[in-house]
């Protein structure tokens, strides 16, 4: 790996962190904790999967009246944190988020598995749950709503893209003397720039 201190491109640094990472991690190295702020300015944070990245940013799908959904609607500002414990290492990132467009949103959903997509229709993400039966009772409803056809996307069923204004790269180093280098940008379509932090 070399120096990743010394690293130009966070894009292409995330990109080595994240097959290594996919290589060595049991489970889900594309699970990302999302952090969001609510109308009271409490934050809130929960693992979800990253379903893609590029140049452009981290890219992650859900249900828009969703606790995460309405706090992106009212702030769209995020933090994203992947924690690969089998490397000792982290990638952290900050940024504005934008609403995916519905074709690339469509292309998604259709390609999940389909009781996934029966379960985006059965959830009522966020909101009181009487009890575990009630959720299979409504996956049922929706299983033999849809039959063997296509299952159609809910319009409440979205994608997001956090574009980064900063992007950490923590590695753990001994007696708690980590290595640690932060890119970050004024803007969307300015140039990063790259320093060293303390741990």
């Amino acid at each position: 790996m070399g120096d990743f201190t010394e690293a130009e491109d966070p894009f292409a640094l995330f990109d080595l962190w994240f097959r290594e990472a996919s290589a060595s991690e049991i489970n889900d190295p594309e699970a990302m904790t999302l952090a969001t702020v609510d109308d009271a300015g409490l934050p809130d944070a929960r693992t979800l999967l990253c379903k893609g990245v590029d140049a452009r940013g981290l890219v992650f799908y859900g249900n828009v009246e969703s606790a995460k959904g309405r706090e992106l609607a009212a702030h769209p500002k995020a933090a994203a944190l992947f924690h690969w414990k089998s490397l000792r290492r982290q990638a952290r990132f900050r940024g504005p988020v934008n609403p995916l467009p519905d074709a690339e949103v469509d292309v998604y959903f259709t390609s999940r598995p389909r009781q996934s997509r029966i379960g985006a229709w059965a959830s009522q993400q966020s909101r009181p749950l009487e009890s575990r039966a009630a959720l299979e009772a409504a996956v049922e409803s929706y299983a033999k709503k849809f039959g063997e056809g296509d299952i159609p996307r809910p319009a409440y069923w979205r994608g997001w893209r956090l574009a980064p204004l900063q992007i950490e790269f923590w590695h753990d180093g001994a007696f708690r003397l980590h290595d640690r280098v932060l890119f970050s940008r004024a803007d969307l379509d300015a140039p990063w720039e790259r320093r060293r932090l303390y741990p």
